[in-house]
């Protein structure tokens, strides 16, 4: 297998349980570099938690983690199950950020600041050369206007566009987004859709956990579809949201659609 071939993230067989829930029950996916893949599903069947595991913010009880070619190590077993090596997890981490529901910005920081704020004190990173990428980054997600501005002072889209350019000041290998429209209203949505078409448009790779269905249409290469900690039906989004095959999935997008 050749790097290019090498998924950015994969997880294979992977079971999650938080006590007696089970909420993962085998599921396994790939990113490769490049690829946009969408997690879709109703809420409670897993997506979330899966995209946590991805990135270690949670730890899963069975099956394996791999980064670029790179097995998560783990120590224990079952529930007591957990990353054996703290570098590990740092380094992994930091090369797939994270853009969350919640924009999750530091309110006494200014919008600049808080976009500097992890390449500066957890990479190391020069600030002058972080201040002038920043900078570019929130240029590019349409608000370098507000460079001064507290999250306060910012509509709900702006402050995930924000929150999109702080993802990507950290010069990640991959982007996972976690329902990072649900928060905002219509009109609102569209100004974060925009940005994330954008970024699909650029290959970057990315995982998507979303509820809008065109925009995992728009900019998926894969979708996969979970119901109940299990992978239903995944596939190309033309196949998938055209000629569903399942009844379940069939039903969700009937629902979708009516709402």
């Amino acid at each position: 297998m050749t790097d290019a071939d090498t998924p950015v993230i994969e997880v294979r067989d992977l079971h999650k349980a938080y006590g007696a829930l089970e909420v993962l029950k085998g599921v396994s996916l790939a990113a490769r570099r490049g690829q946009v893949v969408s997690l879709i599903g109703s809420s409670g069947s897993g997506k979330s938690t899966l995209l946590r595991c991805c990135n270690l913010l949670e730890d899963s009880q069975q099956g394996d983690v791999i980064f670029k070619g790179e097995k998560v190590l783990w120590q224990g077993e079952g529930l007591g199950r957990h990353p054996a090596d703290k570098a590990q997890v740092i380094r992994i981490r930091t090369n797939l950020s994270m853009v969350f529901q919640q924009f999750n910005l530091w309110s006494h920081l200014t919008v600049l600041q808080n976009v500097m704020e992890a390449p500066v004190t957890v990479l190391k990173r020069d600030r002058a050369e972080v201040e002038a990428a920043a900078r570019r980054y929130l240029d590019k997600v349409g608000i370098g206007d507000k460079c001064d501005a507290f999250p306060a002072q910012l509509s709900g889209g702006q402050q995930q566009r924000a929150a999109i350019a702080r993802a990507l000041c950290m010069e990640p290998t991959a982007l996972l987004f976690d329902e990072p429209t649900s928060a905002l209203d219509p009109e609102l949505q569209q100004e974060v859709v925009k940005v994330i078409k954008a970024l699909a448009e650029e290959h970057r790779t990315m995982i998507l956990v979303t509820h809008d269905m065109r925009l995992a249409a728009d900019v998926s290469d894969h979708v996969i579809f979970l119901h109940l900690g299990r992978i239903e039906e995944e596939g190309p989004p033309a196949r998938l949201f055209g000629s569903p095959k399942t009844e379940r999935l069939q039903q969700f997008l009937s629902a979708t659609v009516a709402a």
